[in-house]
């Protein structure tokens, strides 16, 4: 027997405003909407999910766990993901082929360079 990936639950302090900003990063859309929980998905009919719930407690170290995007265009999207709030982090990542960045509350994401054919 095997599972289904659900969804990947994120702590924030403000879990609509962050759902939000990542279903606008994604392409996502909202499929629920609680106080204590958000849910964004490709569709509604599609998993994974991404839950954002209230945590009370700020980001105090580097991510265990992060999501790696792969746009058609890393610049394009880097500069596009820094317009919407996100933010150039150093997590110690030296010189590497994709770009670390950081959602409005601080956790930390990749985004890679282009998918070679």
């Amino acid at each position: 027997m095997t599972s289904v990936w659900e969804s990947l639950t994120v702590d924030a302090r403000d879990p609509a405003r962050l759902a939000r900003w990542w279903a606008e990063a994604l392409g996502y859309q909202v499929v629920t909407e609680k106080p204590d929980e958000v849910e964004i998905r490709q569709s509604a009919d599609r998993l994974p999910g991404l839950v954002f719930v209230p945590a009370v407690e700020g980001k105090e170290r580097k991510n265990r766990l992060h999501l790696d995007l792969r746009p058609a265009n890393r610049e394009a999207e880097v500069e596009r993901l820094v317009d919407m709030g996100a933010r150039h982090v150093d997590i110690g990542q030296g010189d590497v082929e994709w770009t670390v960045l950081a959602d409005p509350e601080g956790n930390e994401f990749c985004v890679l360079h282009e998918r070679e054919e």
